[in-house]
């Protein structure tokens, strides 16, 4: 048979998927590897998307986006974010992985070259080699307290460098960027002339520190916003996000979302109006539920006398098993997951900075939630730490 595109067989595998497919084959596994909320959709967004089925909304939407919803999504910007853009800045997508993807063919031609978080979201580097461009990883290094280096970026940067990727709150570090911080990384790009692409699918958990966007500081347009409905309301496989653009792409945003999907079916951004414009009060439960149980968790860790990130945003802990996985994280998941039945995500998947580490996921129920962490390997217990 014919041979596939040389930059498809490159394209790195997901170390998270490869974790969780073995998981779901096993029926006593405690599944803490995967960022899927642990609770459900408000009864009043599931019955504006029942209500749109029953009412024939099945038709092509708009390429941006039902009018509705796009004008909801500006006036939660403006509530929430601290930036207003202009309803045709706004283009409502297949849940963020398709709005991460976009901006990124938008902006990078093949060898350019994309500064990506490490650790970070696997889905950035995918992408990278997707549109036949290089991640460079940044890293996120526990000694500067997992936050940038900018001294480094601008080591990093080359006369290829296109794009910049920021994501705050971080999937899977659980850290957040304060505004100073994303006001250097826009003074960064503004020098070199990147386009800064921003994550913010956690923008609704924050503990401490509240969430920053990029476009609110934006001067110059060189931001694009990517946002979700999945975490934010429990919508995972509703499949809807937006993507905001800087102004003046209003003509390219048509052809692209044309050739890439067409339009986001009619129910789910019905549903999603419903969850921006709606009451948030199950949002603001959520939040509460997933910080208590973030801190259980960590109560449990500092317990048994685990070194972890402290975390100021999502759902997630960082949790070092550096003492035990060997130098092969990835390796030592998989015996994890068959020997004591818990999936959780190496951090070596997210990056060469994650090895060491794995991201456990915070929003399952909490009784799994405890009774997987209790069956990690501890470190040396404080006992024998004080002997020695």
């Amino acid at each position: 048979m014919p041979r596939l595109a040389e930059h498809i067989l490159g394209m790195p595998g997901s170390g998270v998927r490869h974790i969780l497919e073995q998981a779901l084959r096993l029926e006593d596994a405690i599944i803490l590897a995967v960022g899927e909320p642990g609770e459900e959709p408000a009864p009043a967004i599931r019955a504006a998307a029942a209500r749109a089925w029953e009412a024939g909304q099945t038709r092509y939407a708009p390429n941006g986006g039902i009018p509705p919803l796009r004008r909801a999504i500006v006036e939660k910007l403006a509530a929430v974010n601290g930036f207003r853009p202009d309803v045709e800045q706004v283009w409502v997508t297949v849940g963020a992985t398709q709005a991460l993807h976009q901006a990124m063919a938008m902006t990078l031609a093949p060898g350019d070259e994309v500064l990506v978080p490490d650790p970070g979201y696997t889905t950035f580097t995918m992408n990278a080699h997707m549109l036949s461009a290089v991640p460079v990883p940044y890293q996120l290094a526990p000694a500067k307290g997992f936050q940038p280096d900018l001294v480094q970026l601008e080591a990093l940067v080359t006369d290829r460098t296109r794009l910049l990727i920021v994501n705050s709150p971080s999937n899977p570090l659980g850290s957040t960027f304060e505004p100073e911080t994303i006001a250097a990384l826009l003074a960064f790009a503004a020098r070199h002339d990147l386009w800064v692409l921003s994550d913010e699918c956690y923008e609704a958990f924050t503990y401490g520190i509240p969430h920053a966007s990029p476009a609110a500081l934006d001067t110059d347009d060189r931001v694009f916003s990517v946002f979700s409905t999945s975490k934010t309301y429990a919508m995972t496989g509703a499949r809807v996000g937006w993507l905001v653009t800087p102004k003046g792409l209003t003509a390219t945003m048509l052809r692209v979302q044309e050739s890439a999907v067409s339009c986001v079916d009619m129910p789910a951004q019905y549903a999603a109006l419903e969850a921006i414009s709606g009451p948030q009060d199950h949002v603001r439960a959520a939040a509460t539920h997933y910080r208590d149980n973030l801190a259980a968790a960590s109560a449990l860790l500092d317990e048994r006398g685990f070194r972890y990130l402290t975390p100021t945003g999502a759902f997630y802990l960082w949790i070092d098993v550096s003492h035990s996985s060997d130098g092969d994280v990835a390796a030592w998941a998989e015996r994890f997951l068959h020997e004591q039945r818990v999936a959780v995500a190496p951090g070596s998947a997210f990056g060469r900075t994650g090895e060491g580490w794995i991201r456990v996921c915070c929003a399952a129920r909490r009784e799994d939630l405890l009774e997987g962490l209790s069956r990690l390997p501890a470190p040396a217990s404080l006992a024998a730490r004080a002997e020695a």
